[in-house]
């Protein structure tokens, strides 16, 4: 099965998921759960200062952010701190193991973290300090470290210090630097790095074209869009759906 055929497929299969969902709801209605998070959970993070069992308090601050994956949840608190849950068959967690998790786990012992995204078996996310940090799955070098190797803890993506988002997808990763530029890397089988046909992947930053008015990037299954800072929207990649909006 070809990646667009799997991309259908999945597709096909949360459509027919929300549906039983939505039905069940309608019929004995919905209860919101929250989510607790407790001291003491684990552990392991981008670096050795950043490894060690959590001390949160278990009257911790609130949650400013959430991304979802395919199979995995991930937050940033108000206090800078890391927590995701679900699947870790990938590492996607990023506290050092492959072991899942039914409730949130602190992830290193930062209290820098800003942004966080979720893709399907890997998670990215930037800091206060600017530096971007991926982990998870890394078959097509969608964490942007310069290999195809899987990480179960945070790893930095090269040494710059002017990230301002991330948006990790399937295959393929794209930032927007506070200089407006935008940059993308990983799977490139369906131009969805918007840098022309080669390289087929990348497994570092590669920069889009050579604006500075990016304001906010978006990775699908294998497209792109972005939105500048004029309002304009542009997007790139597989169309076989219509999904890039060219009519």
């Amino acid at each position: 099965m070809n990646e667009h055929q799997e991309g259908r497929l999945r597709t096909r299969w949360r459509r027919a998921a929300r549906t039983v969902v939505a039905a069940a709801a309608a019929a004995v209605g919905v209860t919101v759960l929250a989510v607790g998070f407790t001291a003491g959970a684990a552990t392991a993070g981008g670096s050795s200062a950043d490894r060690g069992t959590s001390s949160a308090s278990l009257a911790a601050a609130s949650v400013s952010q959430v991304a979802t994956g395919d199979l995995h949840t991930c937050v940033v608190r108000t206090d800078g701190t890391l927590w995701c849950w679900g699947n870790n068959f990938n590492g996607q967690l990023g506290d050092g193991t492959t072991t899942s998790r039914t409730s949130p786990v602190r992830i290193g012992t930062a209290t820098t973290w800003a942004r966080v995204d979720a893709g399907r078996t890997n998670t990215c996310a930037v800091r206060t300090d600017g530096t971007l940090w991926c982990w998870g799955a890394n078959n097509n070098g969608q964490l942007g470290d310069g290999t195809t190797t899987t990480r179960n803890s945070p790893v930095q993506v090269g040494t710059a210090t002017t990230w301002a988002s991330v948006s990790t997808s399937n295959n393929h990763t794209c930032a927007v630097r506070t200089a407006g530029t935008l940059w993308c890397w990983g799977l490139n089988g369906h131009t969805q790095l918007g840098v022309g046909t080669t390289p087929l992947m990348s497994t570092t930053p590669l920069q889009v074209g050579t604006a500075t008015t990016w304001a906010s990037v978006t990775t699908g299954y294998a497209h792109t869009c972005a939105v500048r800072t004029d309002g304009t929207l542009w997007c790139w990649g597989s169309s076989s759906d219509g999904q890039l909006g060219l009519g």
